[in-house]
């Protein structure tokens, strides 16, 4: 009698969204240059050559990650705004709600938290995915830039050094919840980090 081997398969249709899983919890705990697509391909359960049937190389890979992540978070703070509606009369009001939605989710979403604080300035991801990801994923952002630069409340600097200042500032309050997590559902904590990202952004 001849034994077969039972292979846990993984159904077609989830094969990409398997080895994007896997990239992510592998470039967070490894390390880009320390993960090997043969690894990543091992721990979604699929051949290597799989990988490359969907991602050309692992720079490819890491570049679809990164948008994917950025997408997921523009849906939810877009969602966020749908629930509230903004109201565009009280502009610092729009921009905490946006800002306290952001570190809700980056609290609620760890490992794509640390993947954003990994690879958000890195070099490994292409300039103009990061590029992409700025002013056409979070384009509500620049929406809302603009509209306190018209008004006069909001500093009027070019918008895509405001764009990487709040990226930096965003940055910074998530590290400082990640070291930090008894702080995370600190109201004053809370308010104390919105207010330093605004005062950054706010005509003097």
């Amino acid at each position: 009698m001849i034994s077969k081997t039972v292979v846990n398969k993984v159904p077609k249709k989830d094969k990409k969204q398997a080895l994007l899983d896997s990239a992510l919890a592998l470039f967070v705990d490894q390390g880009f240059h320390a993960t090997s697509t043969a690894s990543i391909a091992k721990k979604a359960g699929v051949a290597t050559g799989t990988l490359f049937h969907h991602f050309a190389s692992k720079d490819a890979l890491l570049n679809h990650l990164f948008m994917a992540v950025k997408l997921e978070f523009a849906e939810d703070i877009s969602q966020g705004i749908l629930t509230r509606g903004q109201t565009g009369k009280d502009l610092k009001s729009d921009a905490e709600h946006l800002w306290q939605h952001a570190i809700d989710w980056a609290l609620q979403n760890p490992i794509k938290q640390r993947f954003f604080l990994q690879y958000s300035m890195s070099s490994e991801v292409d300039a103009t995915i990061r590029e992409q990801a700025m002013n056409s994923v979070l384009h509500f952002v620049v929406v809302l830039i603009e509209k306190g630069q018209q008004q006069g409340i909001i500093a009027d600097f070019p918008i895509p050094l405001m764009l990487a200042n709040c990226h930096g500032q965003y940055l910074a309050a998530i590290r400082y919840f990640t070291d930090h997590p008894q702080w995370g559902d600190d109201v004053s904590q809370r308010q104390a980090s919105f207010e330093l990202f605004w005062r950054s952004m706010k005509v003097d």
